[in-house]
């Protein structure tokens, strides 16, 4: 069959057909182009994954190149959480036992927390006390709390972790332990994520996918109050709701999570970075690359 055998009706929408696939197309490849251009301006390795859970479109750029998941890991931390407290291992209103005594993966050494190096410090205030285990998840995300960190993965078993990602479709990510263990670091004994992994945590987790629809919306509010709002939302218009989690150590900025628009549409965005030299300057750019995505994803045809 040739386009000239065609009825002017069909051939004009085969044209239109055409057109609308490759409209699309262009404007992913347009897109690439101004961020590709926009990670150059910086020193460092970056990854990010896009992807629009309205119409499926996806942008990704070295979304499986291995990263230090610094506080991302906390994100699969929290899915696991609730997955046990659905499974009866435990209610998430128990009160658990705050302490600053953790075992190294290397020796079962102990070490402790510095209040000084964590992102919260009131936690430190109740040593000895107990608190309800839903509080302890709540400052692990929307605060970054690495003693409340170390206090729930120890609960769970950090292989357990690792198992549910696995389960959820992320063959990537490792979760070997808490965080500010020196002993392991020194080793290279350290969590890791792919910015695709986490794209696939999070679109599981909006689809209502990750324990149950209830469970991954819970999810979604307690990422929704977010307290590191510098690389993602940053840049955005206040009325964008961003349920996300940070990560940031020395020469590493991340950020991922579910963007929510005014109009209902959602789109996940990862955005990671290793051997940075200047992290002012990278936190900066990465939130650009979160707007052009956000303008791309809004602009009127």
């Amino acid at each position: 069959m040739t386009y000239r055998s065609l009825s002017p009706v069909l051939l004009a929408l085969l044209l239109v057909a055409c057109t609308s696939t490759k409209q699309p197309r262009h404007a992913m490849n347009q897109l690439r182009q101004k961020i590709t251009k926009t990670l150059d301006q910086q020193e460092g390795t970056f990854a990010v994954a896009f992807k629009d859970l309205n119409t499926g479109e996806e942008l990704f750029i070295n979304e499986h190149e291995p990263f230090h998941a610094a506080s991302t890991m906390k994100t699969p931390v929290l899915i696991e959480a609730y997955k046990q407290a659905a499974e009866g291992a435990f209610s998430l209103s128990d009160s658990i036992l705050v302490k600053n005594e953790f075992k190294s993966i290397v020796d079962g050494s102990l070490f402790s927390i510095g209040a000084e190096d964590d992102s919260e410090a009131e936690l430190y205030t109740r040593i000895g006390e107990k608190r309800p285990f839903s509080e302890l998840l709540y400052k692990m995300i929307i605060h970054s709390s690495n003693l409340a960190t170390n206090i729930v993965i120890e609960q769970l078993d950090a292989r357990k972790v690792t198992q549910t990602m696995r389960e959820l479709g992320a063959k990537d990510i490792q979760v070997l332990r808490g965080v500010e263990d020196g002993k392991a670091y020194e080793k290279g004994l350290n969590n890791t994520t792919t910015a695709y992994d986490l794209m696939v945590l999070f679109q599981q987790m909006a689809e209502g996918k990750t324990v149950s629809p209830e469970a991954s919306q819970e999810m979604i509010n307690i990422l929704l109050d977010q307290q590191h709002k510098d690389v993602i939302p940053a840049r955005l218009p206040k009325d964008v709701k961003v349920a996300h989690k940070t990560g940031w150590i020395t020469g590493v900025r991340h950020d991922s999570g579910i963007v929510l628009l005014p109009d209902g549409r959602r789109y996940v965005l990862v955005l990671l970075s290793k051997n940075i030299k200047d992290d002012k300057a990278v936190t900066a750019m990465l939130a650009q690359v979160s707007e052009l995505i956000y303008q791309n994803k809004t602009k009127k045809d």
